[in-house]
């Protein structure tokens, strides 16, 4: 391989783990070492990245794309516990002590992860006392999503879940760059019937709560596309 080519997979790596907060300080040898031993891998829109039938005792840090993660109920219902948004972990918590033996991780768009093993996970990041603090609060943060969102699932109705999602969704968004001015209005790449996965409910009741809503200019609908004209609005219909 030519110094070139080295290069060029070197940076391929170091690039999977650029602005993950978790990374945020450390040298460059470092960033080395964990992007080796985290190879890439790309996953389409709607595949699983792992599921109770295919366990796997791995760390995933998300460099592009959002994940899912959802369990499903006895009576066939699904309940999304997390929406991961790119630069943060997730995965097999149980190599940091959370269980997730009955969760599910689907690609909701075009997807790039790093895949980090549990030895290696031991070895570069719970090693590190800097790197280990933000893992404990990033859990912590996820647990109290959770608890909110079966919170909302008893309490909520499905209009007022929906319109959470939305928000959850908005909210994540990463800020417009002033070199690169996008339209006022957020939107978000999803179908009727993801949203519905998201929320709780069937695909046919998601559309007509979301039609309801463009009905009274909170939305515009497009086909795999939502845009928010009155994310205020949204939000008080949120609860």
């Amino acid at each position: 391989m030519t110094d070139a080519a080295a290069g060029h997979d070197d940076a391929e790596r170091t690039w999977c783990l650029a602005e993950v907060d978790i990374f945020c300080d450390l040298s460059e040898r470092e960033m080395e070492a964990i992007a080796t031993a985290a190879p890439m891998k790309t996953y389409h829109a709607g595949e699983i990245l792992y599921s109770p039938t295919q366990p796997s005792e791995v760390l995933f840090i998300l460099k592009k794309g959002r994940v899912r993660v959802f369990r499903v109920s006895a009576d066939g219902r699904a309940l999304t516990t997390a929406i991961i948004s790119p630069g943060t972990i997730f995965g097999e918590m149980v190599l940091l002590g959370q269980h997730m033996y009955d969760n599910y991780a689907e690609a909701l768009d075009d997807t790039v992860v790093c895949v980090m093993s549990r030895a290696d996970v031991h070895r570069l990041l719970l090693a590190d006392a800097r790197i280990a603090a933000r893992i404990t609060a990033i859990l912590g943060r996820r647990l109290a999503d959770l608890e909110q969102r079966l919170s909302d699932s008893v309490f909520k109705t499905v209009a007022q879940r929906v319109a959470t999602t939305l928000t959850t969704l908005t909210s994540a968004q990463p800020p417009a760059s002033p070199l690169r001015p996008v339209g006022r209005h957020p939107q978000i790449a999803l179908t009727h019937e993801q949203v519905a996965a998201l929320a709780g409910t069937s695909r046919e009741t998601c559309t007509k709560v979301l039609r309801d809503y463009a009905d009274h200019g909170l939305l515009r609908l497009a086909r795999g596309r939502i845009t928010v004209l009155d994310p205020e609005r949204l939000k008080d219909a949120a609860g």
